[in-house]
């Protein structure tokens, strides 16, 4: 019903968004949403064939003609490709009203088992991958005193769960980083949100479960799961109220418990450890 309402109101409408990671999971699901609620879009991804078929996905949903739908296939870890692309595609189009930083990977594994290589592939990935396109898009928010930079954490933002030693930091990174933006660049008139979804129904996630470690499965079946357009309509909700957190799902009462209860937290965690290792048979 909530979703009905939003698009009679089409509050996007005239607004452009560049949405990164918009290709799939919940990117893709945001772009949908976008559109529906009549705004453009332009999503940024590797892999050209993905975002040429979710493009013609998107298509199908405006609302009115005068909506476009672009495509940039870029590595977002290349500081080079980003500025070179955007600003190409700024110069053409315009600036966006929004920036979706929607990207990233986890590939869990046991902290002794990951290589270094390991860490700075997330880093590159989940950090650089969302501070090249704000980095990109803030001179041009500046100048004009107005812009919305979204940003993705996760749940991983704020409890670290084993597992999660590659993956976890840069979600600690990007809360960091956007707490710094929302100070700095107030006097500008940028907003800033950072999003905390729980687990999700998500590519991403079905890949990440093929390299957990056993604890981390066994942990993770009691955590449940959302699909993306759960996530998404939260997100967008958010955007609108220009929220700066913005949680999805259980994240929000997990972030309470974390900030005023840390020892309980850790106290249900080490336990949710403990029961995972005895159903595998491991004393230590």
């Amino acid at each position: 019903m909530v979703k009905e309402k939003l698009i009679k109101k089409q509050p996007f409408k005239d607004k452009m968004a560049i949405i990164s990671g918009g290709s799939k999971g919940i990117g893709k699901a945001t772009a949908k949403l976008f559109v529906q609620l009549g705004g453009n879009v332009c999503i940024v991804a590797r892999n050209i064939d993905t975002l040429n078929a979710t493009a013609e996905e998107l298509k199908s949903l405006k609302v009115n003609e005068n909506q476009f739908v672009e495509v940039i296939s870029c590595d977002l870890s290349s500081m080079e490709q980003v500025k070179r692309l955007f600003n190409e595609y700024i110069k053409k189009f315009g600036v966006p009203d929004y920036l979706f930083n929607i990207v990233g990977i986890s590939l869990p594994d046991y902290t002794d088992k990951l290589t270094i290589e390991n860490y700075k592939l997330h880093m590159d990935t989940n950090f650089f991958g969302q501070l090249n396109p704000i980095l990109t898009v803030l001179p041009y928010y500046m100048e004009r005193k107005e812009g919305h930079i979204i940003n993705m954490s996760s749940v991983a933002g704020y409890i670290g769960v084993m597992g999660y030693a590659a993956y976890t930091p840069t979600k600690f990174a990007i809360v960091g980083l956007s707490e710094v933006l929302r100070h700095e660049y107030k006097p500008y008139n940028i907003t800033i949100s950072i999003i905390f979804p729980p687990d999700t129904d998500t590519p991403g996630l079905h890949e990440e479960a093929e390299t957990r470690p056993e604890e981390l499965n066994i942990i993770a079946e009691k955590a449940g799961l959302l699909q993306p357009e759960e996530v998404v309509e939260k997100i967008i909700k958010g955007v609108l109220k220009k929220k700066f957190y913005i949680f999805a799902g259980t994240a929000k009462l997990f972030w309470r418990l974390m900030r005023l209860f840390p020892k309980l937290v850790h106290w249900v965690t080490d336990g949710d450890l403990k029961k995972a290792r005895k159903k595998m048979g491991k004393k230590i």
